[in-house]
């Protein structure tokens, strides 16, 4: 089992225009979710994410790495035989105004060796909108997000004798699975929780925007 972890960056990077075993993956995704109350109360929740990440990532695997960053295993995916088991290093930045950032952190090194197998370049926004038809009595947020999200993977040689542009469907199609099992989990369980935590009737689930 493989572990996505920290890289050598930019000298795997730049060997996906000489390496056909090399590729890159990319993806991007907008969504929103409901929160049935005013963006300060929203904001004072979001800022308290040492609470909220860890339970709402559950059954996904978190693992604290500083009061800002944490080490989440996505679980195990796979495509013809390959299969690996994702993990990313994620920082929660502070929030600017009503907007918040997440970007790719470093992880230990677990094996020197993967350095040269995995990069991941994770790029989230979350922007709290103000979405209350009367302020005083139905107080509404939008959490509106987008996430760019690119990936670059040393293949077996096995899978690189596949035709080109299967190999690249195939795991473009992969990546955005990924993706959106998991954003749609974790949006779900942050606004169950958040209106759980204060008290508040929940909206129903959304269909996924993508």
């Amino acid at each position: 089992m493989l572990l996505l972890s920290r890289t050598s960056g930019e000298a795997l990077r730049h060997r996906v225009e000489i390496d056909p075993q090399v590729r890159c993956y990319r993806a991007h995704f907008s969504d929103r979710m409901e929160m049935r109350s005013d963006p300060g109360t929203v904001a004072a929740y979001l800022d308290q994410h040492e609470g909220w990440f860890c339970r709402c990532a559950s059954p996904m695997e978190v693992e604290a790495l500083d009061p800002q960053a944490y080490a989440l295993t996505l679980g195990h995916f796979g495509n013809f035989g390959f299969e690996v088991e994702p993990t990313i290093g994620l920082r929660l930045l502070p929030r600017q105004e009503r907007s918040y950032r997440i970007e790719t952190v470093p992880l230990p090194e677990l094996d020197p060796a993967l350095s040269k197998m995995y990069d991941v370049d994770f790029q989230a926004k979350l922007c709290l909108v103000d979405n209350s038809e009367n302020k005083s009595e139905h107080a509404q947020t939008w959490v509106s997000w987008t996430l760019d999200l690119t990936v670059w993977i040393t293949l077996p040689h096995v899978i690189t004798m596949l035709p080109n542009g299967l190999v690249q469907s195939s795991g473009d199609h992969l990546l955005r699975q990924i993706v959106r099992q998991i954003s749609r989990k974790l949006t779900w369980k942050v606004q169950e929780d958040f209106h759980a935590t204060h008290s508040l009737a929940c909206p129903p689930r959304r269909r996924a925007a993508f």
